[in-house]
């Protein structure tokens, strides 16, 4: 099973504007120096946005802003300590996953 290209818009939409510093919920907020200097933060909230994004039975994302939202959220907060999220982080929006293993399971072909 591989995922939707809804799902992979999704995700390559939110790489582009948060890699790029121009996503429009961070504006003011400078945030680009976290992906040298404390890269942690740019992957939970990556871990957020995967966590928190829902789709329907056919691959379709239902909630992609809202998933942008949660994750511009905690590096907006993660930025600014007066920022408050609310609602506050459920535990399940939070959870880092575990990595795949080192050698992958499937070979290409």
């Amino acid at each position: 099973m591989k995922l939707s290209n809804s799902f992979s818009g999704a995700l390559r939409t939110f790489s582009y504007f948060i890699a790029s510093g121009t996503h429009y919920q961070l504006e003011g907020i400078n945030y680009l120096e976290l992906f040298g200097n404390e890269p942690s933060a740019i992957e939970q909230a990556f871990a957020i946005f995967v966590n928190v994004i829902e789709l329907n039975e056919d691959g379709i994302v239902l909630n992609a802003k809202y998933a942008e939202k949660r994750a511009v959220d905690y590096i907006r907060s993660y930025c600014d300590s007066e920022f408050e999220v609310i609602p506050p982080y459920e535990d399940w929006e939070i959870e880092l996953h575990y990595p795949p293993p080192l050698k992958d399971i499937k070979t290409s072909g």
